[in-house]
């Protein structure tokens, strides 16, 4: 039931539903023939505006993604610990395992394995059954790896995580098994400092190693290089939308997993 609800009690959070049940609250209230029609409308587009805008998008994905950029060379760990989150599994038509848009963790782990980082991957990721019935992520993500060139026998899998609590209590399983003491922690940067906290609310040595950087200097700065781009940021757009969505997610996730306890 918590899975359930931590998936759901987060929508209203989002723009997008948030936009939606204003609009439903103003289509009730227009029936009703309300003088406050006009303020959940103004509501609403406000938020469509300040959730669509390049600064707001940036600025909120930057708070998260920049918490734990890698100022001087990893060092090496026992394992490289790499979180799903960044496959879609083999289903008609796709002719293989997808990448999404985090696909970057599966190449991050395996640069990290050639260059030396650490002898062994651990993949951490399940799938919830009612948002497919695919392949767990575990199993795509090692199915990737071999085929950049990563041994079988170097890669752990660990197929039952559904969230990432789940993903650092199991990798804490596999650490004590194998005697391993510190990892190199691979996820998408937005989404490194909650995963970060989790691990080492546990005591894991967990060295943060993100990548997916969705806000880099380049987009901060492109903006104010020329009056035409100054001016096409101050409209709303998809990308920013989503961009948006995913900081709130993350945000949420923080708040939800203290009240837990978890971090």
């Amino acid at each position: 039931m918590f899975l359930f609800l931590s998936k759901l009690i987060p929508l209203f959070f989002y723009p997008m539903v948030a936009v939606c049940l204003l609009l439903t609250i103003a289509l009730i209230l227009w029936w009703v023939n309300s003088k406050w029609t006009p303020v959940t409308i103004s509501a609403a587009l406000i938020i469509l505006f300040l959730s669509g805008n390049n600064w707001i998008s940036h600025w909120l994905a930057q708070s998260l993604e920049w918490q734990n950029i890698v100022k001087t060379e990893l060092p090496t760990a026992d394992a490289i610990v790499v979180l799903g989150g960044g496959t879609r599994s083999q289903a008609y038509p796709r002719p293989d395992v997808d990448f999404t848009d985090a696909g970057d963790r599966v190449w991050y782990g395996a640069n990290l394995y050639h260059a030396k980082k650490a002898p062994k991957i651990i993949v951490s990721g399940g799938r919830i059954s009612w948002q497919g019935n695919g392949t767990p992520e575990a199993d795509d993500l090692t199915k990737l790896l071999v085929k950049m060139g990563v041994p079988n026998l170097d890669i752990i899998p660990e197929a039952n995580s559904l969230n990432t609590r789940d993903n650092a209590v199991n990798v804490q399983k596999i650490l004590q098994e194998q005697n391993f003491k510190t990892i190199l922690l691979v996820t998408s940067a937005m989404h490194m400092p909650r995963s970060m906290e989790i691990f080492q609310h546990l005591g894991i040595k967990a060295i943060a190693a993100p990548t997916d950087y969705r806000v880099s200097q380049l987009e901060i700065d492109q903006p104010n290089l020329q009056t035409e781009a100054t001016i096409l940021s101050f409209f709303p757009n998809e990308d920013c939308f989503s961009l948006t969505t995913q900081a709130i997610r993350e945000y949420v996730g923080i708040l939800v997993y203290k009240l837990r306890g978890w971090l």
